[in-house]
């Protein structure tokens, strides 16, 4: 019987959300390697690619890091007319996130890994000089490094939440949420009794 937290897939909580997420993180890596095998046109294998690469995105974003590990992301245009760009993060606090350390192992290490199996891949293109092949390896690293850069942000966010909690619902942190929350009803609300 494999341990908790092992690299076993009978361990997981989510089989089936795990086997979708590995099998999007795989196909796009295994259309690229042995594309060519099958068809000699490369606008085919480079669409398919991008296709799975897309698929893999949103995947990983909207549906396998939620369920994996509890996490998600998105990002947002400001309210006010600036334009300017939110990272917005999503985590559940400690207490409640039930997270099965097979899945979480599962979703970090191929969170972490398939970005570096795609840097090298640009590497091989850029020493071959497939040129051509590197703008498709570019959009993959592009697309993994963000989905692990915007996952690590959250997971920090939910750590730095959680910590933040606990440090408020102590004694001194309890006394001092209750004195914030006495100034700020002052200065917010007093306005109106003259």
């Amino acid at each position: 019987r494999p341990q908790e937290g092992a690299l076993s897939w009978r361990l997981s909580a989510h089989p089936a959300t795990l086997g979708f997420f590995l099998a999007f993180r795989l196909s796009a890596l295994l259309t690229y390697l042995f594309g060519l095998w099958f068809s000699s046109n490369f606008v085919l294998i480079f669409i398919i690619v991008i296709l799975l690469l897309a698929a893999d995105f949103y995947y990983v974003k909207n549906i396998a890091g939620r369920r994996l590990v509890g996490l998600r992301w998105w990002n947002e245009t400001s309210a006010d007319n600036s334009g300017e760009s939110i990272w917005v993060f999503e985590s559940p606090d400690q207490e409640s996130r039930q997270i099965n350390a097979t899945d979480s192992r599962f979703f970090w290490l191929s969170l972490y890994i398939v970005p570096l199996l795609w840097v090298l891949l640009a590497v091989v293109a850029v020493v071959r000089f497939e040129f051509i092949w590197l703008s498709l390896v570019v959009i993959a690293v592009i697309l993994c490094v963000t989905n692990g850069v915007a996952f690590s942000r959250a997971d920090k966010f939910g750590n730095a939440s959680t910590f933040a909690g606990r440090a408020l619902n102590t004694t001194g942190g309890g006394l001092a949420r209750q004195f914030a929350g006495s100034v700020a009803s002052r200065v917010f609300f007093s306005g109106g009794r003259n």
